[in-house]
């Protein structure tokens, strides 16, 4: 890539964030409902899933605007699961990306139902913009569908959650651990990868090295965040470090210690890439992302 990768992610996520409002709904809608839901969406923060999207769109030369219904979709999501998971019964954080949980400024009922608002307007969305798209197939209409559904789910992100719950306070085995993380964190990451790849016509094979690639920066990313969790910045994270300690969550540096875990997040690295290179994307904006993932500081 010439530009850097601070500058793309700057111009992608301005990019993204301008199509944001767009989409979710307002007319029929309670006004404090919305404010709730606009409140967290529009809060900033990485836009990495959507912009993941977007990329494996570039690398296989196809238009943006094609996959930005699916990437605010997934965002919607990322960003119900992050409400959700705030809320005193599941986290219990008062900050989030630098700002109050939506349940301090909203309350927790509406916290919940803002939530529930956005995870369904996800799949609403996808429908609605794909539906006779001149550009995308009924059929992969369905998949994305199916693939979001499948990644966010019991079997994929809300599943790596309740684990991740059911593991706090106890000492977890690494194949515990790397489930939870796989699971509540990379699968979205997948379900964005595989997504752009359905829009992007991807074969199977090219499908199969971008879910290998999905997997292994999905896992990095989780490790970052365990590992940013005990050396991060407060002020850079836009939350509290140490709360992992503190609930006694199971982490990768608390189970195989900080280097051991630095080792790790390289390995993880040097797979996604080989990954890409597999099918002939290692000149991609995808590669510099997976290095984002393991240098990034918030």
């Amino acid at each position: 890539m010439q530009a850097s990768i601070e500058t793309y992610l700057r111009e992608k996520i301005s990019y993204i964030e301008e199509k944001l409002p767009a989409f979710l709904e307002r007319d029929g809608v309670p006004p404090h409902l919305y404010e709730s839901m606009a409140y967290s969406l529009m809060a900033g923060g990485k836009r990495l899933r959507p912009i993941l999207v977007l990329a494996v769109l570039e690398a296989f030369d196809q238009p943006l605007e094609k996959g930005i219904p699916y990437a605010v979709a997934l965002e919607m999501i990322h960003t119900y699961s992050l409400i959700h998971d705030d809320l005193p019964a599941m986290d219990d954080d008062d900050l989030r990306r630098g700002k109050p949980t939506n349940h301090k400024v909203f309350g927790e009922a509406t916290a919940i139902l803002a939530g529930d608002a956005l995870l369904t307007r996800a799949f609403a969305l996808i429908a609605e913009a794909y539906w006779r798209h001149p550009e995308v197939s009924a059929e992969v209409a369905v998949q994305l569908i199916a693939e979001l559904g499948k990644r966010a789910g019991s079997t994929g992100m809300v599943g790596g959650q309740m684990a991740d719950i059911e593991g706090e306070g106890r000492t977890l085995s690494l194949t515990e651990l790397e489930y939870i993380h796989r699971h509540k964190t990379g699968d979205l990451l997948v379900a964005a990868l595989r997504g752009g790849g359905y829009l992007a016509d991807a074969t199977p094979p090219q499908l199969a090295a971008l879910t290998r690639y999905a997997m292994a920066i999905g896992l990095a990313f989780q490790i970052q965040d365990d590992i940013l969790n005990v050396e991060g910045d407060a002020s850079l994270l836009g939350k509290a470090v140490g709360s992992d300690e503190q609930r006694q969550k199971a982490t990768y540096p608390a189970l195989v210690g900080m280097e051991e875990s630095k080792r790790k997040l390289d390995a993880l690295i040097a797979e996604a890439k080989a990954a890409l290179a597999e099918i002939g994307l290692e000149h991609s904006a995808l590669l510099p992302l997976a290095e984002y993932v393991m240098k990034r500081k918030k």
